[in-house]
């Protein structure tokens, strides 16, 4: 947990704590991951209307875990900034593919 929230599935600051702790989860390989992510679609927060998020769900459309989009993008895009919309959708998927938590085959 950090100073914002308690522990959220999704948040990256909660994730980064946790990785931090002795019961390390980590991530999911690149290759695992995309075995189970079906699709990663950006949606509004169903209790935080002003708030996007990038919902992941796996092949059977089930709802794996999330992300907060303006965390992801900021992230996704210090890889060098994208001019289009097109061109930070690829860096956005291989960020959420490289941080897929490991407790989502739980």
């Amino acid at each position: 947990m950090h100073q914002l929230h308690p522990f959220r599935r999704g948040c990256q600051a909660c994730l980064i704590v946790l990785m931090s702790s002795d019961n390390t989860p980590g991530f999911l390989p690149f290759d695992d991951a995309l075995k189970i992510v079906g699709a990663i679609q950006e949606e509004e927060h169903l209790r935080e209307p002003d708030r996007r998020i990038f919902t992941v769900y796996d092949k059977f459309d089930r709802e794996l875990c999330w992300f907060d989009y303006v965390e992801t993008v900021a992230a996704a895009a210090a890889e060098g900034i994208p001019g289009k919309k097109e061109e930070l959708q690829p860096m956005v998927e291989k960020y959420v593919l490289n941080h897929i938590p490991d407790w989502v085959l739980d």
